[in-house]
């Protein structure tokens, strides 16, 4: 996916430590932010020599569609033009800089070892700075680059090392935590509802702050015929198990209830679900017993989970 179109434009892709991506895409969100200002100043300083008109276009253009940013390239290419037919400090200086006028998105890509754990101080510290930064967590439920162990996504009754004979608790509800804050786009989702997930991820683009969506990401790990993952994924959310909703802040603003809960009432059970992955047959088969308490314990909280959100889509925010 990383790739250009036909005019040479496309994604730039940057990282540093696996622990560190919140904060390497932060200071990514702040750098551009900064050169945007300071196209800005520039470009006010020299409105008289570009033209009034051009630097009014480019200062008070909207961009909140991709159609509106493609007009804003257009406005800055011209720009440019002019630029580079004037031999002054700062109009070299702003050519240098252009670019910076149209609205860049920055995305931060992880697994759920980085989000759910070893670096969740640091992407809870970024979204609570309400910046416009969207983090995308592909959630396999398990520290897949490092062998497969148990991390606070893991699924209840789920093999994993040290967890052998089935994950104790509950997943961590790392949606539920980022709505607390009010002020972050929240969304869970999964391919196998192809229209809900694109609707998030133009939402949380669109949304001018800080966004999170978690993503149903099936693993090898599962012990799952790999070509059947978005039928997989699909049995996910008709058990319960994974519940697809949206939380918008916009719609609070707006009088609305932020929660949109993309789920239907659970049509089979978690337990249904968990009989139909390795990682959960293997501790059927080996603690029968416990696998069967396991499996009990994650039925009830699906559905006081998913009772808990739907309560949550039908409180009044009208003030």
């Amino acid at each position: 996916p990383y790739t250009t179109r036909m005019d040479g434009r496309g994604p730039a892709w940057g990282n540093s430590l696996f622990e560190d991506n919140a904060e390497y895409g932060f200071g990514m969100r702040l750098a551009v932010d900064k050169f945007h200002q300071m196209a800005v100043e520039l470009l006010n300083l020299l409105r008289d020599k570009v033209g009034t008109d051009l630097a009014d276009s480019i200062l008070n253009a909207s961009q909140k569609n991709q159609v509106e940013i493609e007009e804003q390239i257009e406005r800055v290419q011209k720009l440019k033009d002019i630029l580079k037919t004037l031999n002054t400090a700062e109009a070299k200086k702003l050519l240098e800089i252009a670019d910076y006028l149209v609205k860049k998105s920055v995305w931060i890509v992880g697994g759920d070892g980085w989000a759910y754990d070893i670096g969740y101080g640091g992407l809870d510290h970024v979204i609570a700075q309400s910046q416009n930064v969207n983090i995308l967590v592909l959630d396999t439920e398990v520290y897949s680059n490092t062998g497969g162990q148990a991390s606070k996504s893991t699924a209840t009754g789920s093999f994993a090392k040290f967890a052998f004979s089935g994950k104790e608790g509950e997943k961590k509800d790392l949606g539920m935590i980022a709505m607390t804050y009010g002020n972050v786009y929240v969304a869970k989702v999964s391919l196998s509802n192809p229209a809900q997930c694109i609707k998030a991820f133009v939402e949380a683009e669109a949304y001018d702050g800080p966004s999170i969506i978690i993503a149903y990401s099936h693993c090898i790990a599962h012990g799952i015929n790999m070509s059947k993952g978005i039928e997989q994924q699909k049995l996910a959310v008709q058990s319960g198990y994974w519940n697809l909703y949206r939380f918008n802040p916009q719609l609070a603003a707006e009088g609305k209830n932020p929660l949109i809960l993309d789920s239907k009432e659970p049509t089979t059970t978690v337990e249904e679900y968990m009989k139909t992955e390795t990682r959960f047959k293997t501790v059927m088969q080996a603690f029968p017993e416990r696998a069967k308490e396991l499996a009990d314990l994650a039925n009830r909280a699906a559905k006081r989970k998913y009772s808990i959100y739907k309560q949550l889509t039908e409180i009044n925010c009208k003030e």
